[in-house]
C-alpha cells in the first residue's frame, strides 16, 4: 500500500465525511428548528431515526464488504451517492414545499408539519448512503491499512476531524442566516458538491486493501458479532465497545442541541469567532493525544480523557460568562475527541483480523444507535420544561439550558464501573494497548 496516498485518502475522507455528518447532526437540527419550527420530540425522532438507519445499514453492508472482499467501491460509489442525497435537501424549503403538496398550501403550520416529515425521510435516506460509504466500508478500510504500531496516530488524526469539520463548517456558515431559506439551499449545494467529488477522488487515492474474500454464508457474517463465543473470545472487545456506548450516549444527550444553545440560550451571535481557536486547541490536542496512545496504551489514555471531559461538562454548566463558555467548550471538546481517539484505536486493535468488516455494526450499535436513541430521550426530558420564545408566525419554539451538560456528566458516571472491570482483567502479554 502506498503510505503517502493512504494519509491523503485518509485526510479528504475521513474530514469530508465529518463535514457531512456535522450538517447532519448540528446543522439538520437547526435547519429544522429554524425552517419547520421543529419541537423537541421532532428532533429526537430525527436523531433516533437516523441512528437506527446507520446501525441497520452498517451492519449489511459491513458483513457484504468483508464477504466480498472488497472495500474501495462501497467508499467512492457510496460518497458520490452521498453528496447527491444531500443536495436533495437545497429543495426543502416552505415555499417549494407549498407548490409542491396542496395541503401545505392550506396554511403554514401543514407546511411546517410537511417539511419536518421530509427532512427526517431524506435524513434516513441520506444516512444510508453515508453510514455505507464511512460508518461501514471507510472505517474497516482504516482498520485493514493500520497495525497496532500507527494506529494510535492514524485514530487521532481520524478522530479530530469532527472538531476540523466543525471549523470548516462553521467558518463557511458564518454569511448564513439561520432563518434564511436561500443561504440553507447554498450550504446544501456546497456541502453536497464537495461530498460527490471526493467520491470521485477516492477512485485514484484509495488501494483496496489487501483481505481474503469470506467464504462463510452472508447471514453467517452477519451475525458473526452476536456469537456467545465471538464474545467470550473477544472480551476486551466488548468492554471497549460498552464504555463506549455509555461514553456516546453522554456527548449525545448535549450534542444535538449545542448550537441551539449557544445562539438561544446564551444569544451568542458571534460563536463562530469564540468557538474556532477552541476547535484548533482541540483538534491539535487529539492528532498529538493519538501519539500518546500508541505509546503507553487504552488503559492510561482512557481516564484522562473522560476527567476532561467531565470537567468540560462541569464549566458549561456553572457559568454562562463568555470566557468561561469558551474554556468549557474547549475542555470538552478536548475530552470528547480525546476519548473518540481512545475508544476508536482500542476498538480496532481488538478486532480480528480481516473481520474488520462484520464488526462495524457492532461498533455503530455502541457508538451510534444506542447513544442516538438514549441520548435525545434523556435530553427530551431534562428539556421538557424548558423557556419557549413566540416566533414571527405565532408558533413557539423551546429554548436549551444547561441542564443538558448537567445531565451528561451524570450520564458518563456508570463508565467508572466498566472501566474497573477492564482494570481487573488479565494484561495479555507483548500488545502494546494493554502495556
Amino acid at each position: 500500500m502506498n503510505r503517502k496516498r493512504f494519509w491523503i485518502a485518509l485526510f479528504v475522507f475521513s474530514l469530508l465525511g465529518q463535514v457531512a455528518w456535522v450538517v447532519e447532526n448540528m446543522y439538520f437540527n437547526v435547519f429544522i428548528y429554524h425552517m419547520f419550527n421543529a419541537s423537541q420530540n421532532d428532533i429526537a425522532l430525527m436523531v433516533q431515526a437516523s441512528a437506527i438507519a446507520a446501525t441497520v445499514t452498517t451492519l449489511l453492508i459491513g458483513a457484504l464488504s468483508d464477504r466480498l472482499g472488497k472495500r474501495k467501491a462501497f467508499i467512492t460509489g457510496g460518497y458520490i451517492l452521498w453528496g447527491v442525497s444531500i443536495l436533495v435537501f437545497a429543495a426543502l424549503r416552505v415555499d417549494w414545499i407549498a407548490k409542491l403538496f396542496p395541503a401545505a398550501a392550506e396554511s403554514t403550520a401543514k407546511a411546517m408539519s410537511i417539511g419536518v416529515a421530509l427532512v427526517i425521510i431524506f435524513d434516513c435516506v441520506m444516512t444510508f448512503f453515508g453510514s455505507s460509504a464511512n460508518d461501514a466500508c471507510f472505517n474497516a478500510w482504516l482498520t485493514d491499512s493500520t497495525n497496532e504500531t500507527n494506529r494510535g496516530k492514524a485514530e487521532g488524526v481520524n478522530a479530530m476531524m469532527p472538531l476540523v469539520a466543525i471549523l470548516v463548517v462553521f467558518g463557511g456558515t458564518m454569511w448564513t442566516q439561520k432563518n434564511n431559506a436561500a443561504h440553507w439551499t447554498i450550504l446544501f449545494l456546497i456541502i453536497g458538491g464537495v461530498v460527490l467529488v471526493s467520491g470521485v477522488l477516492g477512485f485514484f487515492l484509495i488501494d483496496e486493501p489487501n483481505i481474503e474474500r469470506q467464504t462463510d454464508g452472508y447471514f453467517s457474517t452477519l451475525f458473526y458479532g452476536f456469537r456467545p463465543r465471538v464474545i467470550r473470545e473477544n472480551a476486551d472487545l466488548y468492554l471497549a465497545l460498552l464504555s463506549f456506548t455509555i461514553f456516546g450516549i453522554s456527548i449525545q444527550v448535549f450534542m444535538p442541541y449545542l448550537i441551539l444553545y449557544y445562539t438561544e440560550a446564551l444569544h451568542l451571535d458571534n460563536y463562530v469567532l469564540i468557538m474556532a481557536p477552541a476547535i484548533v486547541l482541540a483538534a491539535v490536542a487529539t492528532a498529538l493525544y493519538g501519539r500518546v496512545y500508541d505509546r503507553i496504551g487504552y488503559r492510561k489514555t482512557l481516564v484522562p480523557a473522560l476527567l476532561v471531559l467531565m470537567l468540560g461538562y462541569a464549566v458549561l454548566y456553572l457559568f454562562k460568562n463568555t470566557a468561561l463558555v469558551f474554556l468549557g467548550s474547549l475542555l470538552m471538546m478536548c475530552g470528547y475527541l480525546g476519548g473518540m481517539a481512545v475508544f476508536g484505536a482500542r476498538v480496532r486493535d481488538c478486532t480480528p483480523a480481516g473481520m474488520a468488516g462484520r464488526f462495524q455494526g457492532l461498533r455503530i450499535i455502541g457508538q451510534v444507535l444506542i447513544p442516538g436513541v438514549v441520548g435525545p430521550e434523556i435530553a427530551k426530558l431534562v428539556l421538557k420544561g424548558a423557556e419557549t420564545v413566540a416566533n414571527d408566525d405565532g408558533t413557539f419554539s423551546f429554548i436549551p439550558n444547561e441542564k443538558i451538560f448537567l445531565w451528561a456528566g451524570i450520564v458518563l458516571l456508570p463508565i467508572a464501573a466498566v472501566i474497573v472491570c477492564e482494570l481487573l482483567r488479565p494484561k495479555k502479554a507483548k500488545t502494546p494497548e494493554n502495556e
